[in-house]
């Protein structure tokens, strides 16, 4: 797999848990309300170990496929349907929220920060200096 379709897959789950996070603590007080989270970590790691067999890159429609084709996961949102927080039924825990915000930012910046070095990595070796 390459690294450029895995930090692009990791951008657009960070991109869907802002928006879910965003939505949670937009409903915060909305009667009835189920908090929704995005899962995509476990989901990557589960797939990169269970990838154990090789799979050649093709160029060209033409080429003979080598090993399985191996396709990125993809982020899934969750809702919470198992806990409540207020006695409306909703479940937003507030502070947790904001925490997972937080995070999810600094997890933003790194993963655009990684990007940012494969592309620089990706025009060094094709001007051939630096």
């Amino acid at each position: 797999m390459n690294h450029i379709g895995i930090l692009q897959s990791a951008l657009d789950a960070s991109s869907l848990r802002q928006q879910a996070i965003s939505n949670n603590i937009s409903n915060a007080e909305t009667p009835g309300y189920k908090a929704k989270k995005v899962v995509f970590e476990d989901i990557l790691k589960k797939h990169l170990s269970n990838q154990t067999e090789f799979a050649g890159n093709r160029t060209d429609a033409r080429h003979v496929m080598i090993g399985k084709m191996v396709q990125i996961p993809t982020a899934t949102t969750v809702e919470n349907t198992e806990t409540i927080m207020q006695n409306s039924g909703n479940n937003v825990d507030i502070d947790q929220e904001m925490t997972a915000m937080g995070k999810n930012s600094l997890w933003y910046y790194t993963l655009t920060q990684q990007l940012n070095s494969e592309f620089q990595h990706l025009s060094i070796a094709i001007k051939g200096r630096v």
